[in-house]
């Protein structure tokens, strides 16, 4: 199958939501942010899981009264249940209780259910898009969970839903930086070998793709990092810059992409290297999320590119310290919900101009 977009949805289509980890705090960040719906102006969502822990989380934090939970039958009644309860949709088994902050594997079969549902029903046009909350890794592993992240997930199940080429990017967005790991969720040791030529160029074509296609953007500038310090210096320092980088970024302009380096990374993310590009590709997974969480640790997003459907998250982790505490912030949860319902716009936008004779 093509890599075309999950069913046309209404503009004002909500969002499905994932439970995440109980024990974190996606249950927190999920009743925070309809708290401050209004004020925030937070779009409508509905979250897949178990009305009873979204309850109790409630009343953890003192909001039962003021964030009633309501479940709902299919995603079409979220849209109005939304202005007057938290809507949620039931899981066909249902969690297990959850105390705020030791982590469990009781709710891995449960948090893996989640996303498979939010997917399904997202790629069936009856959500607008995937917004993920925050797992722990280490507790799905414990129960045999294949992948090494949601991101890879998720592109399992548009594999296991048809779409043979997904190929999965992930793009950290803020206000401030966009920036793309081209490997991400390996050891440290494993990223030179994992870095090859049509790795870094089908991660550039993916990102070129996502920032004309929902952010605008018509011919993306992006900056390509070395691996090594100083960018290998000619070599001295490493040679996957001469072998593998730099011959990528020849075949990325060859094609009309705007590539360009690779440079070092160190110099790549000051206030006025950032306005030379449009998104910067490192070469792994902290040398792009390392200063992209310093410059926008509160309001950046996770989003997943190359996939048929769209996926966004809050740029943090389970948090299970905060859990009940009633002192997680919601921010860059309700940034991802922000940023999905512009990317649902701007691709339903993108497909009738593609449709037009």
């Amino acid at each position: 199958m093509s890599m075309d977009l999950q069913k046309a949805t209404p503009k004002d289509t909500p969002a499905a939501v994932t439970m995440g980890d109980p024990a974190g705090i996606g249950s927190d960040i999920a009743i925070l942010s309809w708290l401050k719906r209004a004020e925030r102006e937070c779009p409508p969502f509905f979250v897949i899981g178990d009305a009873a822990v979204f309850q109790d989380r409630a009343g953890t934090l003192r909001a039962a009264g003021r964030c009633p939970v309501e479940t709902i039958a299919n995603p079409a009644e979220a849209q109005t249940v939304f202005a007057r309860a938290l809507p949620v949709l039931p899981l066909a088994s249902p969690a297990k209780p959850a105390v705020a902050g030791p982590p469990s594997a009781a709710n891995a079969p449960a948090i893996v259910a989640s996303i498979e549902q939010a997917v399904a029903l997202t790629l069936a046009g009856e959500a607008s898009a995937v917004v993920t909350a925050p797992i722990a890794k280490h507790v799905l592993l414990e129960q045999g969970f294949a992948h090494a992240g949601h991101t890879e997930f998720l592109a399992a199940l548009a594999i296991r839903h048809g779409f043979a080429d997904a190929f999965p990017v992930m793009l950290m967005a803020s206000p401030r930086l966009f920036a793309v790991p081209v490997t991400i969720h390996i050891a440290l040791k494993d990223v030179p070998a994992a870095l090859t030529q049509d790795r870094l160029v089908r991660t550039a074509e993916v990102t070129a793709a996502g920032l004309r296609r929902y952010f605008g953007i018509s011919n993306p500038r992006l900056a390509i990092c070395g691996l090594n310090p100083h960018a290998g210096e000619e070599g001295k320092l490493g040679r996957e810059e001469i072998e593998t980088i730099a011959p990528a970024v020849a075949l990325l302009q060859a094609s009309g992409i705007g590539a360009f380096g690779p440079l070092p990374a160190d110099t790549l993310f000051h206030a006025a290297a950032r306005q030379t590009y449009d998104a910067v590709l490192a070469m792994y997974h902290d040398q792009a999320l390392i200063p992209f969480k310093t410059l926008s640790f509160e309001d950046g997003v996770n989003v997943t590119l190359g996939l048929p459907f769209i996926r966004t998250s809050p740029d943090h982790g389970t948090a299970f310290a905060l859990a009940g505490t009633g002192r997680a912030d919601p921010t860059s949860f309700i940034e991802a919900l922000k940023l999905a319902g512009r990317m649902h716009k701007a691709g339903l936008a993108s497909a009738r101009l593609a449709a037009k004779p």
